[in-house]
């Protein structure tokens, strides 16, 4: 099973079983990640800084091309509503602007 690995987030370590999206992996496993829209590709508050292993990602959904587009989403950084991880491990970062009060995260030079 594939693995995200969030470099900021001490503990997240998340396998992602097929057909199931990022954001979806990272709740079951117990993580606290931002998302307003209800998981649809409303917003991007649940973004995700892609480090290591884009290509290993599913092709971008039309909310994130909408999104890309509209320059509001990077082409390092996924939606982890609509990302999922067929092919291989991601290694990312919580965005310091989407980062939740109530956890703690690693400096960003880390």
């Amino acid at each position: 099973m594939p693995l995200l690995t969030i470099e900021n987030l001490p503990g997240a370590v998340v396998d992602v079983p097929a057909g199931a999206n990022l954001l979806a992996a990272l709740q079951a496993a117990g993580h606290d990640w931002m998302h307003a829209c209800g998981a649809k590709g409303r917003c991007t508050t649940c973004r995700l800084q892609v480090c290591t292993g884009l290509e290993n990602l599913s092709p971008l959904t039309s909310a994130e091309l909408r999104y890309r587009t509209a320059g509001r989403l990077r082409t390092d950084e996924r939606l982890t509503c609509q990302a999922q991880l067929p092919t291989g491990d991601v290694l990312g970062r919580v965005p310091e602007a989407t980062q939740l009060p109530h956890l703690r995260y690693l400096a960003n030079d880390v």
